[in-house]
């Protein structure tokens, strides 16, 4: 309410006489707050100030240089104000200067009142420039809440388009990651898919190789008996030639068995390094000279419970492969770390890393193939890595490929970390006694196979070396022999039709609880046989006839210990 009293006052400059008194006096009568200037300079500071409606000036302050301050206050005014004056002239007109007359011309809104008039007409003129004045404020008002209904639209808009662009951002933040678990997706599908025809593959190679492993058990058999007994010397040599090939066979699918984690694996502890470390020259020697092999193996010990054998024989098929891989020559390195998996479970990884031509990225699903190979026709069977990866597998670890064309290949084993445990040495006097056990005619063993050949053969070996044998063609058939009378050793197959080699053990186990076991199979998951019999007792086919012989004396010698 101050402010608008303060812009409702009128300015009175009439320097000469008692003008400016009288007409401050006529304009009080009506209300009308008055400020009389003493000078120019006093009028001035008040237009500037802005607290004024309109000024009343007498004619003679237009002579008197008025004109440049005054004209820049009028340039100065904002777009709303059009500043009301009244001019106070006199009556001779005539009179009147050249330069006071531009002057007032210039001052746009203006009123003249000739002198001398009467109060109604100064009154009259007042409220009209007040008036004009309050309209003036009005559209002041008016601009001021546009200026500010812009400034807000502007702010809203600003945050309008900040909101948009952060959306926008989020949703791009989201799309990003929505294709990467897209991505992950796919990735883990195609692994599960992988692995699962990896599984089947397993599955089918592991019945397959498991019938042809009897085979060639039944096989092997026959022709160490055929080399024994013969007495013409070309029977045995072409004997011996068979043989080899049926070794060969054997080896080969020992492979398919591994591929199918259907191996039996003869797991202790090993420190990785030791064992990396000891297989420099061998690798250096499979290589050949042109590539340079390096052992790089982690700080301390790294402990694993696997198949030494086995893992000697993964990395010697890496190994190999890499050299193929190397043409004319290269790097080969071995490298083992401890590391951590997804599941913060401590691992040991075996690496080897070559600097061959790589393996095309079309391909690279398919290199844990049974089968699948690279190399020429003849050049390889295919079962390499396929080995590598069931081994890998059935030991509890895993096997991964990563490969550049033109940049090299390094395939990684990982396998749990273990700590070092004693490892307790089997008992000198068993071996011992193993060494020097002969058999006689009451040393007797009960042989339980399904395999009619199978069974022979064992049967007939046994009895080459002196055993007195009795054979039963399944888990019903060999209790019923063990309920008739107890053999010094009981000599029994793995998968059999009915009950399967381990619930025939624990079935004869509650007839006879320390008779001694041993368990002849080429393909089983020997955990559940391993706690009845211990892996000392598990023999894998096909066996020679020394092989067999070594084993029974074991057994029959860890008999009498337990006894």
């Amino acid at each position: 309410m101050k402010a608008l009293a303060m812009e409702s006052r009128v300015l009175i400059l009439a320097p000469h006489g008692r003008d400016a008194e009288v007409i401050a006096s006529v304009l009080q009568r009506d209300t009308f707050e008055c400020v009389v200037c003493r000078d120019a300079t006093a009028l001035i500071c008040e237009l500037e100030g802005g607290t004024a409606a309109t000024a009343i000036l007498t004619e003679e302050v237009m002579a008197g240089g008025l004109d440049e301050a005054l004209r820049g206050f009028l340039i100065r005014q904002p777009a709303w104000s059009d500043f009301p004056f009244v001019v106070l002239a006199r009556r001779q007109s005539s009179k009147r200067s050249i330069h006071a007359a531009t002057l007032m011309q210039e001052l746009g809104n203006l009123v003249i009142l000739e002198r001398p008039l009467n109060a109604d007409t100064l009154l009259s003129a007042t409220r009209s420039a007040l008036r004009a004045r309050v309209r003036q404020y009005a559209a002041r008002r008016f601009l001021t809440a546009i200026e500010a209904g812009k400034q807000t639209v502007e702010r809203l808009n600003a945050e309008l388009e900040s909101r948009i662009a952060d959306r926008t951002s989020d949703l791009a933040g989201a799309n990003d990651r929505l294709m990467r678990e897209i991505a992950d997706r796919e990735r883990i599908q195609s692994k599960v898919v992988q692995g699962q025809k990896l599984e089947a593959i397993g599955r089918l190679t592991g019945g397959i190789a498991h019938d042809f492993n009897n085979l060639l058990h039944a096989v092997s058999l026959n022709l160490q008996l055929i080399m024994r007994l013969s007495s013409e010397s070309r029977a045995t040599d072409y004997a011996r030639r068979a043989k080899d090939s049926v070794d060969r066979g054997a080896r080969l699918t020992a492979q398919l068995l591994s591929f199918a984690r259907a191996q039996s694996l003869l797991p202790r502890m090993h420190n990785v390094n030791e064992m990396v470390s000891s297989l420099k020259e061998l690798i250096e020697v499979s290589v050949g000279s042109k590539i340079r092999v390096e052992i790089d193996v982690c700080e301390g010990e790294a402990w694993a419970l696997i198949d030494g054998a086995q893992l000697e024989m993964a990395l010697l098929n890496m190994a190999v492969n890499s050299r193929d891989a190397m043409p004319e020559g290269g790097n080969l390195t071995v490298r083992t770390e401890l590391r951590r998996g997804a599941d913060d479970r401590p691992l040991v990884q075996i690496s080897v890393q070559d600097t061959g031509c790589g393996i095309p990225e079309t391909i690279q699903a398919q290199v844990f193939d049974p089968f699948f190979t690279t190399k020429g026709d003849g050049e390889g069977t295919g079962l390499g890595l396929s080995q590598v990866y069931g081994f890998a597998n059935q030991s509890g670890g895993s096997a991964e490929i990563v490969s550049r064309e033109g940049q090299g290949t390094t395939v990684k084993l990982r396998f749990p970390q273990v700590k070092p445990l004693e490892v307790a040495e089997a008992p000198a006097n068993a071996n011992a006694a193993a060494a020097g056990h002969h058999a006689t005619a009451r040393t007797e063993v009960l042989v339980v196979e399904d395999d009619v050949a199978v069974r022979q053969g064992i049967a007939e070996g046994l009895r080459l070396l002196n055993y007195s044998v009795r054979e039963a063609c399944d888990g019903e058939a060999g209790l019923q022999e063990l309920r008739r009378r107890m053999p010094d050793l009981l000599m029994s197959d793995y998968l059999m039709p009915g009950m399967n080699g381990a619930q025939f053990i624990a079935a004869a186990r509650q007839i006879y609880p320390k008779i001694p076991v041993l368990v002849a199979t080429g393909h089983a998951d020997m955990a559940e046989v391993e706690k009845l019999v211990g892996v000392q007792s598990v023999l894998k086919k096909p066996f020679d006839l020394e092989t067999l012989n070594a084993a029974v004396g074991s057994e029959l010698a860890r008999g009498r210990a337990r006894s």
